[in-house]
């Protein structure tokens, strides 16, 4: 597929990333000047000419959220008063998913307005990956694509795993993502109850499912504390689990999810995507698989007209 009149341009959240993407597509990454005024306001030019082209922003609005999305607003407005032919926001990670619903008093949702903001600011479609809860692409009145981790964490899974394996979902809410994951790797199927005691602690109490002498991988969409992961796995080592690792699209660790990892020897080894910067991989504890050529892959169909549909599986 020829890639012609494309601009991608990176924001200041992930250059690697955006780099990479650039270079699958075989294409020079976009000039973009990017400075803040001293008062802190963000401050966005593109350097070249952008009238009738077909831009795509890369901005994960992770570590830091609310600088990496005013940033990505401002250079959405941006480009569309140079004239773009048509702007997609790409967020590899959306941030503000987790506030998806009112499920107490007086309490916003903020993922809906981000979804307001990103429309109203001019982007024309969205590539997101993995978001936290499905139901945000009904928050969005143009095209969204919701793009899969899975099919870039499988292959590296097959290998680790061997023969059958089991998938654990270490959360009732995570069981649907599980089970995609059982179907690639021919797996069993277990599950965690979790209660969530506060914003950084978890209580898992029970297992449902067989894991006596197996090789278990608990999958989820995104860690930040660990707290989940490292209390699933000390649950299945008490159940008989031969080894356990674990498969996250988005690796947000803070000072606690790493220190807590790292004092988690039952936990073995944690697959992620650069989805999100990864800055530490905790002495090999953590392998990286990047999800450059899915995002670019997706730009790339999206461009030129095709389905997208086909990136929603591992190649054999």
């Amino acid at each position: 597929m020829e890639v012609t009149n494309i601009s991608v341009y990176a924001g200041s959240a992930h250059p690697e990333l955006s780099q990479a993407i650039a270079d699958y597509l075989g294409i020079p990454l976009g000039k973009v000047h990017h400075t803040q005024f001293p008062d802190g306001e963000i401050f966005v030019q593109f350097e070249e000419n952008v009238r009738r082209a077909d831009v795509f922003l890369i901005q994960p609005t992770c570590k830091k959220p609310n600088d990496y999305l005013m940033e990505l607003l401002i250079m959405i407005d941006a480009a569309r008063r140079a004239s773009a032919a048509r702007i997609t926001a790409v967020l590899p990670y959306f941030g503000y998913a987790r506030q998806d619903r009112k499920d107490k008093p007086r309490v916003p949702i903020t993922a809906k307005l981000v979804a307001n903001m990103l429309t109203a600011a001019g982007a024309d479609r969205i590539i997101t990956m993995d978001l936290h809860s499905h139901q945000i692409q009904g928050f969005f009145d143009i095209p969204m694509d919701h793009l899969y981790a899975r099919p870039v964490l499988a292959p590296m899974l097959k290998k680790t795993l061997g023969p059958d394996p089991v998938v654990v979902a270490p959360d009732s809410g995570s069981a649907k993502m599980a089970m995609y994951y059982c179907d690639l790797l021919g797996a069993g199927f277990a599950v965690v109850a979790k209660r969530r005691l506060n914003a950084t602690t978890v209580a898992s109490s029970h297992l449902v499912g067989d894991v006596k002498d197996k090789v278990c991988v608990i999958t989820d969409d995104l860690t930040s504390t660990a707290g989940t992961l490292c209390a699933a796995a000390k649950i299945l080592k008490a159940n008989g689990a031969a080894r356990v690792y674990a498969a996250v699209s988005h690796c947000l660790l803070d000072a606690t999810g790493k220190k807590r990892l790292l004092e988690t020897p039952e936990l073995e080894q944690l697959f992620v995507t650069d989805a999100v910067p990864i800055d530490d991989t905790l002495g090999g504890r953590i392998k990286v698989v990047s999800v450059a050529p899915l995002l670019g892959e997706a730009i790339k169909r999206i461009h030129v007209g095709k389905s997208v549909s086909s990136l929603f599986y591992p190649k054999n």
